[in-house]
């Protein structure tokens, strides 16, 4: 098997890291806070200090990281992955990111003989602790299928998109249609609320009908229980939004339900809420 490195153990990494070490797999880890690490290392997973023998001691690195300027610090920086990589290796990418960035990253990586894809996940919180995400994957296929097992211990749903920049764009379609549903669940919950419905009941009838979505059944109990504990932060959402609305435009193509919902989500982050999980949305309906 396959030696794998990993960047990012945060919310997403670390459930991610532990379903890798399920597996079989050794998995050499970095974090910019090696603390927020020490659970992984306690099960198994291998610290590294710094990214650069990260790479060096791995065969296939993954990455989730923050925002679009950490993926290219991470890959293309001096002690970067890209520097120090071995050629024959595979890196992935699986932040939510920049289709034009994951392009670049592909096409410096392929002059070097490494294989780059790029693979953003949904799922949240749940999909990466239960190893049940759905995995949207661009690049070469042939290096897709080499790491096919890898992808299949950490998701169920895997699908390759095309070439390189194709996984970032499927995400983008994919929190394109998460972002005006969030408006539609929280209106919805605010409606019934304030109908005197119980609530319970009222999830029960319409999360399974037409409406039904992840964030209506996922979501919606968190809201009304007051749970507003990040599975995804507000303000990566607010990146992701930012990143699909620039691509759209790029496109020539108008989202105005995008729009509406990123204002709504940089209402909340303007509370304080940056930190919160995106279900946070519905306290801009009680206040």
């Amino acid at each position: 098997m396959e030696k794998i490195g990993f960047i990012g153990t945060g919310v997403m990494g670390g459930g991610m890291v532990r379903n890798l070490l399920k597996a079989g797999y050794s998995v050499n880890i970095y974090n910019r806070t090696k603390a927020k690490a020490e659970p992984l290392i306690q099960e198994g997973a291998v610290w590294k200090d710094s990214v650069s023998a990260l790479t060096k001691s791995s065969e296939v690195i993954i990455t989730i990281v923050g925002y679009p300027q950490d993926v290219e610090a991470v890959y293309l920086g001096e002690n970067g992955i890209l520097a120090n990589a071995k050629e024959g290796s595979v890196v992935i990418d699986m932040t939510t990111s920049s289709p034009l960035l994951a392009q670049k990253i592909y096409e410096e990586a392929k002059a070097k003989g490494i294989a780059a894809l790029d693979a953003p996940v949904s799922g949240g919180d749940v999909g990466a602790k239960n190893g049940t995400l759905s995995i949207m994957v661009g690049g070469d296929e042939a290096a897709f299928q080499r790491v096919r097992p890898i992808f299949e211990a950490m998701g169920k749903n895997i699908v390759y998109q095309g070439k390189a920049g194709s996984g970032q764009h499927t995400k983008m379609a994919n929190q394109i249609a998460i972002a005006s549903n969030m408006l539609g669940v929280c209106e919805a919950l605010a409606y019934g609320e304030r109908a005197g419905l119980d609530m319970e009941k009222m999830l029960q009838s319409i999360s399974t009908g037409a409406a039904g979505s992840f964030s209506l059944s996922n979501l919606g109990p968190r809201m009304l229980k007051g749970d507003f504990a990040p599975g995804f932060y507000v303000k990566h959402f607010i990146k992701d939004m930012t990143i699909a609305l620039e691509s759209a435009k790029q496109m020539g193509l108008l989202t105005p339900g995008l729009a509406l919902a990123k204002e709504r989500y940089e209402e909340l982050a303007a509370m304080g809420e940056e930190n919160s999980g995106t279900q946070a949305l519905y306290k801009l309906y009680r206040a």
